[in-house]
């Protein structure tokens, strides 16, 4: 049943399941959905830039509750400054194949009210898990509500010994081992 499902439903699908599994069901809730968030990176090393992005980011907030989800695959970035190193951010680095997803769930902090318009500070705590490695994290993002739809800007770093990324000596002037994340994503009611 599930082979048939298109890749980004199948997801959806998953991801409503988790969070219904993890009691988000348990009394009435308002869940925000994005299925094409936007996430992006940046390696500024001494001797190259790199960047890459992807559009494919899904996530789902319960508003009532201020449970989120957030997943991405691995393999949908694309920029980056060369096939090349496409190949080896897939192949060497991130493991893409063996790893294929990286994820952000948890709870907003702060005490806020999604359901009305307006612009909120939030912290975000969590598990980042990246190359199979999870991490607790706090992560501070920009809300917006307006219209009964919510819009999330994060941006934050990530440090690749965090999650087991080695950086192998031939190649350690030209990756980073602190990596700059940025997030935007656009959801509405589910």
């Amino acid at each position: 049943m599930f082979q048939r499902l298109p890749f980004k439903r199948y997801c959806i699908f998953l991801l409503i399941l988790t969070m219904a599994a993890s009691g988000f069901r348990k009394q009435p809730s308002q869940l925000y959905l994005t299925t094409s968030g936007k996430i992006s990176f940046r390696s500024d090393a001494p001797l190259e830039v790199i960047r890459a992005s992807s559009t494919d980011l899904i996530g789902l907030i319960d508003i009532t509750k201020g449970n989120f989800s957030f997943k991405i695959q691995v393999h949908s970035f694309q920029g980056f400054n060369s096939p090349l190193q496409k190949e080896h951010f897939n192949e060497n680095y991130m493991e893409s194949d063996k790893y294929p997803e990286a994820s952000f769930k948890g709870k907003i902090i702060e005490d806020v009210d999604l359901s009305v318009d307006g612009a909120y500070q939030v912290r975000t705590k969590g598990i980042l898990t990246i190359h199979n490695v999870p991490q607790e994290r706090i992560i501070q993002s920009d809300v917006t509500v307006k219209k009964n739809i919510i819009t999330v800007h994060s941006a934050f770093t990530v440090l690749l010994s965090d999650h087991n990324i080695p950086i192998p000596m031939v190649v350690n002037q030209k990756l980073a081992n602190e990596i700059k994340v940025e997030v935007n994503a656009t959801l509405e009611p589910r």
